[in-house]
Formats: C-alpha cells, structure tokens, sequence
C-alpha cells in the first residue's frame, strides 16, 4: 500500500524502517525498476512489513485456535454448538466484506490514488476529503443493515439451516452478533486506510484482540450464559478491532499533509464509483455463501456436523490465511503501480505474489493433510469434545484441505481485478459458476458421503473459480492500461512444480506421522518431514516460489536489525 511519505527522516508507518521521502512518493516500494539501492530498501521494507503481518496474523490465528477450543471444551459439538454457528455466519460474512475481501478490495486502490494526488500536490488533502466523503455514508449503512439483520434474525436462521435442533438459540445468538455489522465495517475503513498508508501494524493485530475478546467472554459468562457467551465475545470483540486502529488512523489524518513534486503521469482524480463497491462486495458476498451452502446441507446430517466442518475449516484455513498475507502487504504496492500508468511493474510483482503464496500454502497444505489426527486430537480431544468428534473432523479436514491453493489463488487473483479502482463484473461471474458447481456436487454428494461430500463440492468450485479468474487475466486479452495481466503459461508451470514436491512431501509426511503412536511425537515428525521434503524438492525444481521465499528471509535478516518499529 503505498506510504504517506513524511517531512523528516522518520517513517510514518507502523513498522517500518526509514524510506527516502521523494522515492517513496514515487515508486511505492515494490523493489521493481528504479536503482540497486532503492530496489534493496523498497524491497527489505515489504519483507519487513511481512514479517511483521504474518508474525501479528499467526498469533492471531493461534488465538483463534484457543477460541476454538474453548467452545469445543466448553460446549462440546453438539446442538448448542451448531446453533451458535449458524449464527457465526453473520461475522464470517461480515469479515469477508467489510475486512478482508470487501471494502478493502474497493478502498485501498482508492486510497492509493488520493494519496498519488496528494503526493502531487493536489490542492486541499485529497485523502481527508475521502474519509469525509465515505465514512459517515457508510456508518449509516451498516447501522440499517445490522438493524435489519437483528429484527430478522430468527427468519435468518430458518433459511440459513431449516433442519436445525434449536433455533430459537441460533436466533438469540444472530441478535447478538448483529452488532458486529457496524463494528466490522469500522475496522474494515480504518484497516483500509491504514494499509494505504502503509501502516500494517495496528491492522495486523485486529484479530489478536478480537479472539482475545472472544475467549474473555466464554470463560466470564459461559456458565451462566452458555454458548450465548461466545455471541457476546463477538460483539465486544468487534469494538476492541475498532479501538486498536483508531490512534494509528487519527495521527495520519490530523497529521500535516506534505506535498511533494512527484513524477510521472498524473494521478486521475475519480471519486468511489457505486459499480466499484457494488462488484467487489457482490464478489464477496457471492464467495462466502459457500458458507451457506455447506451449513444448509449439513443442517440435515445428524448433530455435531456444521461443528465437524467448522473445526476442520478453521484449521485447514491457517496456511491460507498466513500466504494471503504476502498480498496483503503488496496489493498497495500494485494499487500504486497502476496509479502511476505502470503496468509490467504491477503484473511483475503479481507474479512472484502468486508464486510466493502458492509456495507458502502448498506447504502448509501438505503438513495439513499429513498430521491432520493428530492435529486434530491435540488441539480439540478434551473436555465435550470426544474421540469420535476427532475422527470425524479430521477426516474432513483432509478433504477440505484439497482446495487451500484454490482458495489462496482465487484470495490473490481477484485483487488484480480491482487494483486499480475500476468496476469489474468478471470476477463475480467466476465465482457464481463456481458456487453452482458446489452447490450441485455436494446435494449429489452429501446422502452417501456426508460432511466429506460437502468439504469436496467446496474444494471442487473453488478450483473452478480460480481457473476463470486466472483464465481472465492472460496477456493476450483485450485490456486497458490500468490493468493487471500475467503470463499464464507461466504461472501454471510454476503451480505445477509446487504440486509435485507438495504431493511427494505430503506422503512422506503422512507415513513418519503414523508410525509414532504419541500424537505429538507424530505431529512433530510429521511437520519435520514435510519441511525437510517439501523446500529442497521445490528449490531443486527450480520453483519460482522457493527462491522469492528465500529472498525475504534474506531481506528481513539483513535488515531487520536496523529497521525501527513503532
């Protein structure tokens, strides 16, 4: 995201080390063009930047974990749990579109461009002008939203999962967690905004104090209150996201604008579009409601199902969740590229985002699949959570776990669409088709093979979506020069290496895992054997994804010690 470039030597980033002023106004930091030196700093900043998201996502996920199993100790995985599930699809379905997938996606390219104007010397604070143009709008909206969803909530939960147990608790439940719509939608701008300015710590920690939040309130109120509790920990989590971003966000938008004489073209002033915020936020609507189809299907299998899946997805998801961090960091870098009319500069650095990532899941994946009852056991076997429970859910989240480089690509692939501001109608078309074909193979699948029918309907449409979304960006389409192609053939040369060494490092995984009957004697020969297979297979392929791991970790060693963080 591209950086605010201050007045004195001191960044203005949170966690950042100093960049020169005029060479961040200009290129962005991505390390692309420009001289030896600036390439080094640009690129030693977003392997900083990285470390410092993937170390903030990783305890946040882990934190995730404990909130898991605590509602897995605490509440077991019966027809309580699934109640408050069902009603945990409105937070899910609020952090895919106001935090991760939605108004990130249309926010930052807009960001990007005040600041490239305000960089320029745009008259006024092209970027204060913005947050006073969309925040109070966007107050009011979710404020109706979040009201409409509580006043509705117990036809929610009858759509949402007809053939549940309970649904007067999963309706007190959705009451609760509604409040999470507004609360969400905050954190989603000030985290936009953050980014744009390239401020990625208090961005990076929402998630900590959220879980944190979680957890507090199950263990304060769940003896009394039961699985009610955790609707309450939602609620407070959300403001706690808030709070922890707004002291970042309020220096930089009180904070003097400087103006410098940037370079090159001229930043095109153009305000939000309606078909913008309305692509990127049916696109996520459109993604999450594989949620609602998974929990639909399940709500007719017996009790304990929709827990079975959600435990295994929340797992399963991590090494997504930690390689989508790389684009995380970058998509700004992009955003700006493509505001300044440089186009193989954006498409060069998708490229290696791509590789990266998929290096990153890939890995991930393969130690999933390997050690996944033994993760399983260690993590959730206790307390209401029994040893069946444990069987069941590994073993769907072996399924799941199949589509984790889809999801991560479809995660990466989808931001070039938006990079640069621009309404597109394609991705939501990829990701219908994709839905589509979920929906019909996991009704064909779910009688004769249950949860695991529907984990694979899951993993078969997500790859669906990913091969339109990747087919959609070829270099030899018909494009503007304000956006993102990549070289597909490329790509999926590269893809298909990784593959390879993930497989091969997958079997060996999973035969040193079985062979210990200690579960974390087999989980810790499980994930050493993977690694131990898995990076010098891919580095002997020559893969792409490897090297430009490697790269960062040099970047961030090198560096790491002279960089100041704040």
């Amino acid at each position: 995201m591209t950086m605010v470039p201050s007045k004195s030597p001191r960044s203005e980033t949170d966690g950042a080390a100093t960049v020169p002023p005029a060479r961040a106004a200009t290129k962005a930091g991505d390390g692309d063009g420009g001289d030896p030196a600036s390439a080094s700093t640009s690129g030693s900043f977003l392997a900083r930047a990285a470390l410092v998201t993937a170390s903030l996502s990783i305890a946040g996920s882990l934190l995730g974990l404990v909130r898991d199993q605590s509602l897995a100790r605490l509440f077991g995985a019966g027809s309580d749990t699934d109640a408050f599930l069902v009603a945990w699809t409105v937070p899910e379905f609020a952090a895919t579109l106001l935090i991760e997938d939605g108004l990130a996606i249309a926010l930052i390219p807009a960001f990007s461009m005040a600041l490239a104007r305000r960089a320029r010397g745009a008259p006024g604070d092209p970027v204060r002008a913005l947050v006073g143009a969309t925040l109070p709008r966007l107050c009011l909206a979710l404020t109706a939203v979040a009201a409409l969803v509580a006043g509705t909530a117990p036809y929610l939960v009858q759509a949402l999962a007809p053939g549940l147990p309970d649904p007067r608790l999963a309706a007190d439940c959705t009451r609760i967690t509604a409040t999470c719509v507004l609360a969400f939608g905050l954190a989603g701008y000030c985290s936009a905004a953050l980014r744009a300015h390239r401020c990625f710590l208090a961005p990076a920690a929402i998630y900590v104090t959220y879980n944190t939040g979680i957890i507090a309130a199950m263990f304060l109120l769940g003896e009394g209150w039961g699985v009610r509790s955790a609707a309450v920990g939602v609620a407070a989590g959300g403001c706690l996201m808030v709070a922890v971003q707004l002291p970042s966000l309020w220096r930089r938008l009180t904070s003097p604008a400087p103006l410098l004489a940037g370079s090159g073209a001229d930043a095109e002033e153009r305000p939000m579009q309606l078909a913008l915020v309305a692509t990127v936020l049916l696109f996520a609507l459109c993604r999450q409601s594989q949620v609602l189809v998974e929990r639909f299907l399940a709500s007719g299998l017996p009790a304990g199902a929709i827990s079975h899946l959600n435990y295994a997805q929340k797992v399963a998801q991590i090494p997504m969740t930690l390689s989508l961090m790389v684009c995380t960091v970058t998509f700004p870098v992009v955003a700006r590229a493509l505001a300044d009319g440089d186009t193989a500069r954006a498409r060069s650095r998708v490229e290696r985002d791509l590789a990266l990532a998929s290096w990153l899941v890939l890995l991930g994946m393969s130690a999933v699949i390997a050690c996944a009852p033994q993760m399983i056991e260690l993590l959730f076997q206790r307390g209401a959570f029994t040893t069946r429970d444990s069987a069941a859910t590994a073993d769907v989240m072996r399924v799941y776990a199949l589509g984790l480089l889809s999801q991560t690509l479809v995660g990466a692939l989808v931001r070039s669409y938006f990079s640069a501001g621009r309404a597109s109608w394609y991705p939501l078309g990829a990701m219908t088709a994709g839905i589509a074909v979920t929906s019909w193979i996991g009704a064909a699948t779910v009688h004769s093979w249950g949860v695991a029918g529907i984990a694979a309907a899951n993993a078969i449409g997500i790859t669906v979506t990913a091969a339109g979304l990747l087919a959609g960006l070829r270099t030899g389409r018909p494009s503007s020069p304000h956006s993102v192609s990549v070289r597909v053939r490329q790509v999926l040369a590269e893809l298909s290496r990784l593959v390879c060494a993930a497989a091969v490092a997958t079997a060996a995984g999973a035969c040193a895992a079985s062979r210990l009957p200690s579960p974390a004697a087999g989980l810790a020969a499980g994930l050493l054997t993977v690694t131990f297979v898995f990076v010098p297979l891919t580095w002997a392929l020559r893969a792409q994804g490897s090297a430009s791991a490697l790269r960062s970790l040099r970047a961030v060693t090198r560096r790491l010690p002279h960089g100041r963080f704040r």
